[in-house]
């Protein structure tokens, strides 16, 4: 498998700050996205497995949009023109989407402290991203340096098997920290500064016309290296059209304290947080008419 480190080499070219658009509704931001969670940890917490990021395959019918029977897609090519971008109204009844995001940097005793996203990062430094979502959905990373191509950098070909399924207040760490690899834990940044932006996409069902799990790893099968896949322009300007609408946002902070023992065996065994466990220091929720969520974390590298 190829390592977490070499999949997001990309970010460790550059510099870090939250970039969201203009904060709307803050009054309870941070208890909206929290009513959800459970409020006791589940039963079989202590046997828990790392979770499957594979969606769950559908019983009946013939949907589209969750079936993975679907010709390749070649990055760029004609195959990305025959799927329409997912932008489908929202469902009755539903939960705004919410996206939780902590960033974690190593300290000078080995461990994982909470930290500023405004810091200005240095060549060595590491970072990693835990992740939680008030919603079942899929969480799609794309990544553009200095302005130019899009790439989408997760899901992978060569993590979690090509999925990108994410379970409602599951965390989820980028990179893991469980990893057997003390290189495959962190992001490191490198000598090259530069401006790098992380677009995470959160939606209710896959994206049409980006391919996962098996599409994915067929596309990229025999290819050497890195397998990137570039959106095509019809849905990177869906995509950006969500990414100019504003995110109610709380900043909580609290930087500084360790990550606890239980945020990390939550994220490697999947497990739910419970109402009264740690808490994301960013917590952003989209508009209530919104299918889709888009977040910009912008990295400052010096």
């Amino acid at each position: 498998m190829r390592s977490s480190v070499i999949v997001f080499a990309i970010v460790c070219a550059c510099a870090t700050v939250i970039g969201m658009a203009a904060p709307q509704d803050q009054d309870d931001v941070r208890g909206a996205f929290l009513t959800s969670r459970p409020k006791d940890k589940p039963a079989n917490s202590e046997a828990g497995a790392r979770p499957s990021r594979r969606h769950p395959k559908p019983t009946t019918g013939n949907n589209p949009d969750t079936t993975t029977d679907k010709k390749p897609v070649k990055p760029g090519g004609p195959g990305t023109t025959s799927h329409k971008p997912s932008d489908t109204t929202k469902p009755v009844n539903v939960s705004r989407l919410g996206l939780g995001m902590t960033l974690f940097t190593r300290d000078s005793n080995g461990l994982a402290v909470r930290i500023d996203p405004a810091h200005v990062f240095r060549k060595g430094d590491r970072v990693r991203v835990l992740l939680e979502t008030n919603t079942d959905g899929y969480l799609y990373i794309f990544n553009s340096t200095d302005n130019g191509p899009v790439m989408m950098i997760y899901p992978d070909a060569d993590l979690d098997e090509a999925g990108n399924y994410m379970k409602a207040h599951v965390p989820w760490e980028i990179p893991s920290s469980a990893s057997d690899q003390e290189r495959l834990r962190w992001l490191v940044f490198d000598a090259n500064p530069g401006t790098e932006r992380l677009y995470f996409v959160l939606t209710r069902e896959p994206l049409n016309g980006v391919p996962i799990e098996d599409e994915l790893i067929t596309l990229c099968r025999g290819t050497s290296g890195a397998c990137p896949w570039h959106p095509s322009d019809e849905l990177w300007a869906s995509i950006r059209k969500h990414i100019q609408e504003p995110l109610a946002t709380d900043k909580g902070g609290n930087y500084g304290p360790a990550q606890t023992e239980l945020e990390q065996q939550s994220a490697s065994r999947g497990i739910s947080l419970a109402k009264n466990d740690p808490e994301p220091s960013t917590i952003m929720m989209a508009s209530s008419t919104s299918p889709m969520l888009v977040a910009t974390l912008e990295l400052i590298h010096k």
